[in-house]
């Protein structure tokens, strides 16, 4: 028998759960504090639910921030129209790339645009390889034939083929006006303004291996690239007066630093049939294009925020440091050149009205307690460092803690140090939980080990354990299989320890090509130890790694001569300078 039990919500919470018609426009909401934009998004999110079974769209930068966002949204619902939703679903996280593909296949169709372009970065990479035999030899491409040569295993050419595959990838998407050139035979660069210059002579095999790309795609491919495919889409949505089936009723855009010009417009079309949420992170509530270089690149008539007060309309490049926070200026390009696309697509007007009391600036004003807050303070308020250090009294380093710099000697190390520092803050902080912690890393692929080792080390039931989740990681880092394989591939160059080789048995498929069940494991580990196995497969491979000749103890033919003269005569006497390893014996 099947209870089920019915619960009336309060007239607050139903009214809630009704769903009411989105209005289609492009919104954008700017603060300087990334956790109060993600309670709008999770406050706007659940005062206009979408349909029943229907997923909200949202874009996102990296896993790691569409977890952060998912956690807010499965917190409870508070009185106060804050918390989250009380569940996390019904979500589609996407990176821009891929949904911007997605979104001109609805609007141009599936039959004219494929699911995947012959220029996309994988297929190009493969073209690559093979058309740059034939290439290196033309005028224009010494450089790439210098690198080429003895080249007798191909890993140049293909390391060279993915890193161009990933630099013509970028060029489709920003700048797709090179491209345009290339393909029409000219050697030259267009600047912010439109402007020409010629290529310099280096760089020249650019554009011969741009237009030698083309030829081999055909008209086909060249219909595919981004720039093109962008182009005709622009065009569609534009003359269209109905909206298509299938398009997204709405389309959050979170934790996005700065997005190509293609997509701004992509997102600007679509906002003419869906509702294009923006929240965009700006560190600062004053207009501070001016304070970086090339700022009359971008000047245009509509300013969302204001000029601070005192603030010179023309600045001397050499007196920025006297108006400016001197971190903005140097680290603020791409921001300067994100926000500023924005504002060509911004019109408040048309949104502002929506939001609770109207705001859709969300620049909070926190008294600064430590280092940290006064630096972000000053960076809020465009300060420069004659002034701030008016305004803030001296920081004792000894006592302030919130900016800290480590210095490691190994990426494991890094960990160690980095584990050390979260227990201390748990403990000293007991409002802080590990879900409030994010870690940035360089490359998540070569730290995961690291991290599994040192935080995976330690029991769930132990006071010690720390929770963590990564994110962002390749097939490459995630899949066991794959893992295998690429340290096979490094077994030449490997020193064969025995944590390495123990690790490979770890993965099923591995075990079962050798019929190894995973209740062998224990006693393989006993074998291996109790005979002596340490490191290198023999003496003559560690003679190959520079060490003395017949260096053979401890290693894995040591070992297994140990194991076989054992199973042979138990536990008898040496023989030919051979211990046996009795406990295989029988």
């Amino acid at each position: 028998m099947v209870r089920l039990q019915v619960s009336i919500a309060p007239a607050k919470e139903a009214s809630m759960s009704v769903t009411t018609p989105l209005s289609a426009g492009f919104m954008v909401v700017q603060g300087n504090r990334p956790d109060e934009l993600r309670s709008l998004v999770v406050s706007w999110m659940r005062r206009y639910p979408l349909a029943p079974l229907e997923n909200e769209i949202a874009l996102v930068q990296s896993n790691g921030i569409a977890q952060w966002l998912k956690l807010a949204l499965a917190e409870d619902a508070q009185d106060d129209d804050n918390g989250g939703c009380g569940i996390a679903a019904a979500i589609e996280v996407q990176l821009p790339g891929s949904f911007m593909w997605t979104l001109y296949r609805r609007i141009l169709g599936s039959d004219e645009i494929p699911q995947t372009s012959l220029l996309d970065k994988t297929p190009l990479t493969w073209r690559l390889m093979r058309l740059l035999p034939a290439l290196i030899n033309q005028p224009h491409f010494e450089p790439l034939q210098r690198f080429l040569t003895d080249d007798t295993d191909l890993r140049k050419r293909y390391q060279l083929s993915e890193r161009l595959s990933d630099l013509f990838d970028q060029y489709q998407v920003y700048r797709a006006d090179w491209l345009e050139d290339w393909a029409a035979g000219l050697h030259q660069l267009r600047d912010g303004r439109g402007q020409p210059r010629p290529l310099s002579t280096a760089n020249c095999w650019q554009a011969e291996l741009w237009r030698a790309l083309l030829d081999d795609v055909g008209a086909e491919g060249m219909a595919q690239s981004r720039a093109g495919v962008h182009r005709r889409f622009i065009e569609r949505i534009g003359n269209m007066t109905e909206a298509p089936p299938g398009l997204p009723s709405r389309v959050i855009v979170f934790g996005i630093s700065s997005l190509p010009a293609q997509a701004l417009e992509a997102l600007a079309g679509l906002a003419k049939f869906s509702q294009v949420l923006l929240c965009v992170h700006n560190p600062c509530r004053h207009h501070w294009t001016d304070i970086v270089a090339d700022k009359d690149l971008l000047r245009h008539q509509y300013k969302r925020q204001a000029r601070k007060t005192g603030m010179p309309m023309i600045l001397d490049p050499q007196a920025l440091h006297q108006h400016a926070h001197p971190l903005l200026a140097a680290w603020g390009k791409q921001g300067r050149d994100y926000i500023n696309l924005l504002d060509s697509h911004d019109d408040p007007r048309s949104y502002r009205s929506s939001f609770k009391d109207e705001r859709i600036d969300l620049f909070s004003e926190v008294e600064p307690t430590n280092l940290l807050n006064q630096l972000q303070d000053d960076i809020l308020e465009l300060r420069p460092l004659d002034e701030t250090r008016e305004i803030w009294p001296a920081i004792d380093p000894l006592e302030d803690r919130s900016v800290r710099f480590h210095i490691a000697h190994s990426a494991q190390r890094e960990v160690e140090v980095l584990h050390d520092q979260l227990l201390a803050r748990f403990s000293k902080d007991p409002n802080l939980r590990p879900r409030d912690v994010i870690v940035m890393v360089p490359d998540i692929d070569s730290y995961a080990p690291h991290i599994r080792a040192v935080f995976g080390q330690i029991d769930r039931e132990d006071r010690r354990f720390i929770p963590f989740t990564l994110a962002d990681q390749g097939q490459r880092g995630r899949e066991p299989l794959l893992i295998a394989v690429e340290h096979l591939l490094k077994l030449p160059d490997s020193r064969f320890p025995v944590s390495e080789i123990l690790d490979l048995l770890d993965v099923p498929a591995l075990r079962a090509r050798f019929r190894i069940q995973e209740r062998d494991l224990p006693t393989l580990h006993r074998w291996i130890e109790g005979a002596g196995i340490r490191w290198g497969l023999n003496a003559q491979q560690r003679a190959g790694l520079g060490l003395p000749d017949a260096l053979e103890q401890n290693s894995w033919h040591f070992g297994l001569r140990r194991m076989l003269l054992g199973y042979a005569v138990g536990a008898g006497t040496a023989y030919d300078g051979i211990e046996p390893y009795d406990e295989i014996g029988g």
